[in-house]
């Protein structure tokens, strides 16, 4: 039995979507990487790829947002000290997503698989990777340029984004590790919102999948920012460095085992 999803997909497989976007929403909250579980789940609905990725930016959108609502309603994020931030990273990732079409990414796909071994052995074995604040190496401005750069690289390119972004605000900003997820939980909101919104403009969103997705999002991030708080650094690190090494394994197999 087929309903009109936008395609002609199955009750049955939007119910399995559903579960991959609470499955991701839980990781993604904890560790980032929920698009390795989602963008392969869209894929073998058969829905084409840039819907795919358009799907699956505004379904992720509640998921980051729940996560992040979460995170604040706990007091883990400074949203006053965090609007210039939010502010910069939505703005460069919509214009990563308009660059999409101009440049190649295909430096971007060698390069970021070994600067995520780099950053999962640095986030396993580094002292600084721990529950409490340290002094921050970079002013505002300076940590808002690199956030920046990493805002746009999401709307660019995108995987491994929340690692980015939790190493920066540790080893820049001097953020605790639950303060870094949190806030990267708000920053990766604002940068999902913006790339969705690109994929809006052209008309590559499946709306009905994605919001029946959203359900499995928010729900999965809900209780994975629940689970870190309550867990912190004992589950907040090894997830981490495993989905780290995960994306990076993916990355790879796409560069060199199939056409990308």
């Amino acid at each position: 039995m087929a309903f009109d999803f936008g395609m002609d997909i199955s009750a049955g497989m939007v119910c399995f979507l559903i579960l991959a976007a609470f499955v991701a929403g839980f990781v993604d909250s904890i560790a980032g990487g929920g698009g390795m579980i989602t963008i392969p789940a869209l894929l073998f609905a058969g829905i084409p790829p840039l819907q795919a990725l358009g799907t699956n930016k505004f379904q992720s959108c509640f998921g980051s947002f729940g996560a992040s609502l979460h995170f604040y309603k706990r007091g883990h994020i400074d949203l006053k000290g965090s609007v210039g931030f939010v502010c910069v990273v939505f703005l460069s990732s919509m214009l990563g997503s308009v660059c999409v079409g101009l440049f190649e990414s295909d430096f971007l796909r060698k390069c970021i698989p070994f600067l995520l071994i780099i950053f999962a052995f640095y986030f396993l074995f580094s002292p600084k990777i721990t529950q409490d604040s340290s002094k921050a190496v970079l002013g505002s401005v300076g940590l808002g340029f690199v956030l920046g750069i990493i805002g746009f690289y999401d709307g660019f390119f995108g995987p491994g984004t929340g690692s980015f972004l939790m190493l920066s605000l540790i080893t820049l900003g001097g953020f605790s590790l639950l303060q870094a997820l949190a806030h990267a939980k708000l920053f990766n909101f604002a940068t999902n919102l913006a790339s969705m919104l690109i994929f809006a403009f052209g008309g590559h969103i499946l709306w009905i999948v994605g919001l029946c997705m959203a359900l499995g999002q928010f729900a999965g991030a809900s209780l994975g920012s629940r689970v870190a708080i309550g867990y912190g650094v004992k589950i907040i690190k090894p997830l981490v460095v495993c989905v780290s090494l995960a994306a990076c394994v993916n990355l790879l197999y796409k560069e060199f085992f199939t056409s990308l």
